[in-house]
């Protein structure tokens, strides 16, 4: 199916990674090799990146190891990192500077920095590398709530109708649009039908689709193959689609992509992400709509329609049911709506 797509993904940042490693200490090595078996090489390159902003912390604010370049640090060096530096780490992450260039990060990017801190000291405590692990003594920053952005009924109608109509884009918008239009309301149409991640969408090969089941395979994160199954409005969406493409011009019949960019090769995450922002922009321009708002819709809807929250984990593939819980909005709000009558202060 879509293999060579997340092959080649996982092959470049492989490469990415090792070409990182030049810039970290020695030891960094080893844990990477260490959690091979358990991590992406996207999980991995993301430590990588994280960790490095980290060992340049230390080198530049902490005065122990200010006579030490980052590829110079030790396990010994890190053995003697205390829960307080790694605190101060946290509250440097406010407002930094790295390769020349100011940075700023939220709770949820400072969470994400302290997982990995937390990760390369477990994994050599428990090789006695170290003689503690100091980060299990450090909070995790408390991550506040955001609204939780979709579009409603009416705004999911518009969007598609822009796709197909552009009425409302500019001229500029609208001549690209003659080009795009069958595909944008295909790719539209099944983010909104299905749930599925851009990454999983541009994943997909033509063979992958079947249409004597509706449905089509994924390749989800951590690699697991599922088959995802769709309405016949999305089978709609996708035939018409497939037609069109039979008529495309200078493809390579080694090309295999089921959606392709104006240059006739796959697709591309940025090229998705784009197109969404636009017709959305055009529909609803105070919310700021991304493919994963339009997942985030699907699965409300889906749930509204269930009422099972374990339904709705299943097809969107979280492994936490706690984690549906957390992205969408109906859920609790359509809960707290359900009990609104069920206590009585009088009798009738």
């Amino acid at each position: 199916m879509s293999e060579n797509y997340f092959v080649e993904r996982n092959n470049k940042n492989i490469i990415k990674l090792k070409e990182l490693l030049r810039e970290l200490p020695y030891f960094m090595n080893e844990y990477f090799v260490g959690v091979e078996s358990r991590t992406t090489p996207l999980t991995r390159l993301n430590y990588a990146f994280d960790m490095r902003i980290f060992f340049d912390y230390l080198v530049k604010e902490v005065p122990m190891f200010f006579d030490k370049k980052v590829v110079e640090l030790t396990i010994q060096d890190l053995d003697k990192v205390t829960a307080p530096q790694i605190e101060a780490y946290l509250s440097y992450l406010n407002l930094y500077t790295f390769n020349g260039k100011r940075y700023s990060n939220n709770e949820k990017a400072k969470a994400r920095k302290l997982s990995a801190i937390r990760s390369v000291l477990k994994y050599f405590f428990k090789k006695e590398k170290i003689t503690a692990n100091v980060s299990t003594k450090v909070e995790v920053p408390k991550l506040h709530e955001k609204e939780i952005i979709r579009l409603e009924v009416d705004e999911v109608v518009k969007l598609i109708d822009q796709a197909e109509n552009a009425d409302l884009l500019t001229k500029m918008q609208q001549s690209f649009n003659k080009h795009t239009r069958v595909r944008d309301v295909a790719i539209l149409t099944l983010f909104l039908g299905t749930g599925i991640r851009i990454s999983e969408l541009v994943g997909i090969n033509i063979d992958d689709v079947d249409f004597n089941i509706n449905g089509f395979k994924i390749t989800r994160k951590g690699g697991n193959q599922v088959v995802l199954y769709f309405s016949d409005e999305v089978r709609s969406a996708l035939e018409n689609y497939l037609q069109e493409r039979l008529n495309y011009e200078d493809v390579d019949v080694n090309e295999k992509a089921l959606f392709l960019s104006l240059q006739k090769k796959r697709i591309g995450v940025r090229t998705v992400e784009k197109l969404v922002k636009k017709y959305s922009q055009a529909v609803t321009p105070l919310k700021h709509i991304t493919p994963h708002k339009l997942r985030s819709t699907y699965g409300t809807n889906l749930y509204r329609e269930t009422q099972d929250i374990y339904i709705v984990a299943d097809v969107l593939g979280h492994k936490d049911v706690n984690t549906t819980k957390k992205h969408y909005a109906a859920i609790s709000e359509d809960a707290r709506r359900s009990v609104a009558n069920k206590v009585k202060l009088r009798d009738e």
